[in-house]
């Protein structure tokens, strides 16, 4: 079958978006295990063998553990044995938000999901946007929303360091893309759609906080936005598919008797989710 210039040019600009989805999903497991703490704790500054982690990128081991292998566990344990003379319930390492066992961070098997589905989006999203320029926008926006699926997920947080940047930068680079040309989106929609849905998940957080965290509210900035790029269709149509997979992710948890009908379930997920549908669609119908 032969293929067009067109045809070549679209499956180069997928590959390659596939290609940067799975390079910076495989740096998200340090900044996961990181960002992956109850509400109030401090974000971790430790490995899950104890060693003090620099920087938010990479693998979730430091350095000492993948280059010393087994020896660093051996060592690790010596470290973590009392010293002579320490009573035997004194703490001989750090806080559980500072270094966390290995059971709380993400595995190898975690790493790759998150490799493989930041390269699934980001592939999905050249094919719908094509060569226009609000696709450079997608795909840094992309892993972010990953990062902040598997945080809520493991967690039910939705870090401030995340949320509150997606909004402000999705704004600004999507304003870049306005001077472009070629874009297929308005601006102005992308602000108001910002607005108009923060201030929607804001009211929706006053009536009921117990059901929805304020980490929604200031996610729901940045969805507005993405969203409000391609038109008022595409924020309804992304917001209303965020609720329908929430709500049928809650109600088969109730059906298969794993929750009850007042369990909270992470939403932002789901919210996410939702936005890359009305994205993926707005972007090919634009």
């Amino acid at each position: 079958m032969d293929l067009s210039s067109g045809d070549t040019a679209d499956l180069l600009l997928t590959a390659l978006a596939a290609l940067w989805g799975a390079a910076t999903g495989a740096l998200l497991p340090r900044a996961v295990h990181r960002f992956a703490v109850p509400p109030e704790e401090p974000w971790r500054t430790h490995c899950p063998r104890g060693h003090a982690l620099r920087g938010w990128l990479g693998r979730t081991p430091c350095g000492r553990c993948g280059a010393r292998g087994q020896e660093s566990e051996s060592e690790s344990a010596q470290d973590a044995a009392p010293l002579p003379g320490t009573p035997d319930d004194a703490p001989s390492a750090p806080s559980s938000s500072s270094a966390p066992s290995s059971s709380s961070a993400p595995s190898n098997s975690s790493a790759l999901l998150l490799s493989t589905v930041t390269a699934l989006l980001c592939a999905a999203l050249a094919v719908a946007t094509g060569t226009r320029p609000e696709l450079v926008v997608w795909l840094l926006a992309g892993p972010v929303g990953v990062l902040l699926a598997a945080v809520d997920f493991r967690v039910g947080r939705l870090p401030d360091p995340l949320t509150l940047p997606l909004a402000g930068g999705a704004l600004a680079l999507l304003g870049v893309a306005a001077l472009v040309p070629e874009h297929a989106g308005d601006w102005p929609t992308a602000l108001y759609g910002a607005l108009a849905l923060g201030a929607g998940f804001f009211v929706l957080w006053l009536v009921n906080q117990a059901g929805m965290g304020f980490g929604d509210v200031k996610l729901a900035l940045g969805i507005g936005a993405v969203l409000g790029w391609y038109g008022w269709p595409t924020v309804l149509l992304g917001t209303f598919a965020g609720f329908l997979l929430g709500a049928v992710y809650g109600g088969a948890l109730v059906v298969v008797r794993r929750a009850g009908r007042r369990t909270a379930i992470p939403f932002g997920p789901f919210l996410l989710a939702g936005a890359l549908v009305g994205l993926l669609i707005g972007a090919y119908a634009a």
